[in-house]
């Protein structure tokens, strides 16, 4: 008996969980035209973000996981980590192996989404982790192949991510390395900008002034990061001359421990990332 013909998904991707980071993605994807709105369909439980999928991305949108779920050729999970074996509970029915399953959820092992779709079936999965520069074009993204996920399954993911990211491959063991220091890493960046917004503020600079101060420095710090060939410790020197101001804030930042309490900042965020998939 010949074997019987499938059809191609209506859709070639499909998105549970149309958050922040999922918009991101998407938008990387538009704008440079990867997909168009119509190979899409997301689905979320909140109003306000089917709506701005379907209001401005163009991305049709349903509240039923399942429904996108059993028409796309690709599925991009983007739910919370604590909401996963639900998700996939709910979803494994309408899907088969020849779906393409990419997560981005923090924690969350290839093995455990293997698992928890069930029935013994040879899941492709590929499990990433992005950050919300792809807002900007400016993302990072580290990807790892599942048990039974091809050479092909990852330059398909790639394709995805790369329209608004740098992908670099990694082994599935450093994953939760990677969600520390580049997926949460954008807040850490933050955190730090805002205090050198509010120390200017207490100076006495106006709160427009504070702003274009410490983000402009920081804009163009970060561009000098990703353009020197100087390490960053180098480009730090070149900063802090002998006796100087720069030299009097970083003796500072030392003595009360802050370098180390960075580091040990970013080991609690992987901690807690092996937490979450246990």
């Amino acid at each position: 008996m010949p074997p019987q013909y499938t059809p191609p998904m209506p859709y070639a991707l499909g998105i549970i969980g149309a958050g922040n980071m999922a918009e991101a993605i998407a938008r990387g994807i538009l704008n440079k035209q990867v997909l168009r709105p119509s190979d899409m369909i997301a689905a979320d439980t909140a109003t306000a973000r089917r709506e701005l999928f379907a209001n401005e991305l163009k991305i049709k949108s349903l509240d039923d996981n399942a429904a996108v779920a059993g028409d796309a050729n690709t599925i991009l999970l983007s739910v919370k980590p604590q909401h996963m074996a639900a998700a996939l509970a709910a979803i494994a029915p309408v899907m088969s192996p020849k779906t393409l399953i990419v997560s981005i959820a923090a924690g969350i092992s290839t093995a455990f989404i293997e698992k928890h779709l069930g029935d013994g079936k040879k899941w492709r999965v590929i499990r990433t982790m992005p950050n919300t520069p792809m807002l900007v074009g400016e993302g990072m993204v580290a990807m790892a192949a599942g048990t039974h996920a091809t050479r092909e399954d990852l330059a398909a993911a790639r394709k995805l991510f790369e329209a608004a990211a740098e992908v670099i491959e990694v082994a599935e063991d450093k994953m939760d390395t990677v969600t520390a220091v580049s997926g949460s890493g954008p807040a850490y960046f933050f955190l730090l900008v805002e205090q050198m917004m509010r120390a200017a503020q207490e100076l006495g600079m106006t709160p427009e002034q504070a702003k274009l101060l410490a983000t402009k420095t920081a804009a163009g710090a970060a561009r000098m990061l990703a353009t020197s060939a100087d390490a960053p410790d180098v480009l730090r020197r070149k900063v802090t001359s002998p006796g100087g101001t720069t030299e009097a804030a970083i003796t500072h930042m030392t003595k009360q421990n802050w370098p180390q309490i960075t580091v040990d900042a970013i080991k609690a965020a992987e901690r807690r990332g092996k937490e979450l998939g246990q």
